[in-house]
């Protein structure tokens, strides 16, 4: 299992801590989307807004973590082919 995937197993689980511990290194498209979506979890969304446009997307304006987490692993699913 990939490390980003142990990060969006935690973030399923509300382990937003530990879900960031692995994806604050991790500068690819998805690993800046995790870490958004960790900062949507924590509260902080100016933070998970800098983390979406790393990953060139927009935040949502009424950001819903699990709709996001399920954007983001369909969109893994869809990328590692």
């Amino acid at each position: 299992m990939t490390r980003l995937a142990d990060a969006l197993d935690h973030l399923e689980q509300g382990r937003w801590v530990e879900a960031h511990a692995i994806v604050q290194d991790d500068d690819s498209v998805p690993g800046c989307w995790a870490h958004g979506i960790v900062h949507i979890l924590e509260g902080d969304l100016a933070n998970a807004g800098y983390w979406y446009r790393r990953a060139g997307r927009t935040l949502p304006t009424a950001p819903v973590p699990a709709d996001e987490l399920k954007a983001l692993r369909t969109w893994t699913e869809q990328h590692q082919r």
